[in-house]
Order: structure tokens, then sequence, then C-alpha cells
């Protein structure tokens, strides 16, 4: 079982990766119909004639909200479900633009900081399968096997060790492989021993 030393040791990766997400300021949004599903049908069946002029309204809103987050030193829970709205309504309403992956991912990270590990577990798949030359796939999968190496949630230890290692195998000169390597090495061990490994190693430096 996974303790509160590894989520600290594997909080470093999160920084990288929240930041990565939340300065992409000049990018689209995405939406779904509640925090916990896909987007309602209502918003987006559009009329293909008003897709580019739906997308432009759907970004800025993505875009409103990233920011609104951005400024926030603790996130706050209403505005994190807004977020989730406008990003996943862009994400799959505009499926085909470049930012669409993005916006899953930062939809995973939003969730995932308010809890709502169902919804961020849905917009990773979707991520991973829909847009497997995305360049941040990596980031995605990471936050996939997080997800799976949390005892509160998907509790699949397993399930993470294979997710990691794909990272390895699939991108091994990214510094995801780097993260997904330390965070296999602390799969299934306790707190005590992760703190003895980190203190021998230190002595060895």
């Amino acid at each position: 079982m996974i303790g509160s030393m590894h989520k600290k040791i594997s909080a470093s990766s999160l920084v990288i990766l929240l930041s990565f997400l939340f300065s992409c300021k000049s990018e689209p949004p995405v939406a779904s119909q509640s925090t916990n599903s896909k987007p309602n049908t209502d918003r987006a069946t559009r009329s293909p004639k008003n897709y580019i002029g739906d997308c432009k309204n759907l970004a800025k809103e993505a875009r409103r909200l990233d920011s609104i987050l951005l400024l926030q030193t603790e996130i706050d829970i209403p505005s994190a479900q807004k977020a989730i709205i406008a990003f996943t309504d862009f994400a799959y309403y505009c499926n085909s633009d470049s930012l669409s992956p993005v916006y899953l991912i930062k939809t995973a990270q939003v969730a995932r900081a308010i809890n709502n590990l169902p919804q961020a577990k849905l917009v990773l798949d979707k991520c991973i399968d829909d847009y497997p030359a995305f360049k941040n796939r990596a980031a995605a999968l990471f936050l996939l096997a997080q997800l799976y190496d949390e005892p509160g949630y998907l509790n699949n230890e397993e399930e993470a060790r294979k997710i990691y290692q794909k990272i390895i195998d699939e991108y091994p000169k990214s510094d995801w492989a780097s993260s997904a390597k330390g965070a296999i090495r602390f799969i299934g061990k306790s707190d005590d021993e992760i703190m003895r490994e980190l203190t021998k190693k230190k002595k060895t430096k």
C-alpha cells in the first residue's frame, strides 16, 4: 500500500505537470454535463456550420476559468467544478483541436485536486486512447498510474506497475520515465521503508 511518503515523493513530478497544465493560457477548454460524466448532449451536439464559432467560445471560457484557478492559492471547489465542465466541453466537442488532449490532462489534474477520481480516470483514459501521438501522453500515463497507485481509489499496484513500465518502455528518454522508475521502486513499501531507502541513498552520495 502506498503511504503518505510515497505521495510526497511523486508530488515533485505533479508540480511540474501542474505548471505545464496551468501555463497554457492560449489554449482551448473542455466540458461535460457534470464532473462525473461525458459532455452534455445539448452542448456537445452543435450544428457543423457553427463549429468554428462554438470552439472559439468554448476555448475562451476554458481559458477564463483556467486563469481563475491560476490565481488561487488553494483550489476552490465551485471554480474547479466549473473549470472541469469548461475543459471537457472543449475537449469533447473540439476533439480535433491539438489542445484537446491538453485540456483532458488539465481536467484530470483539477478533478484529482478536488478528489473526483472517477472523472480524472475517465479523461485520462480518453487522452491516452484517442491521442496516441500527443507529445505529453507520457504525463497522462503517469497520472493514470498514480490513480491505480492510490489506496483510496483504484488500489491496484500491479496495474500501476504496468503503466509505469509502459512509460519507461515507450518514452525512455523522457523525464516521466525517470519519475516512473522512482515510483516503481516505492510501490508496496511503507513510509518507514521508503525513508530508510532515501536515507541510505543520501549516505552513499
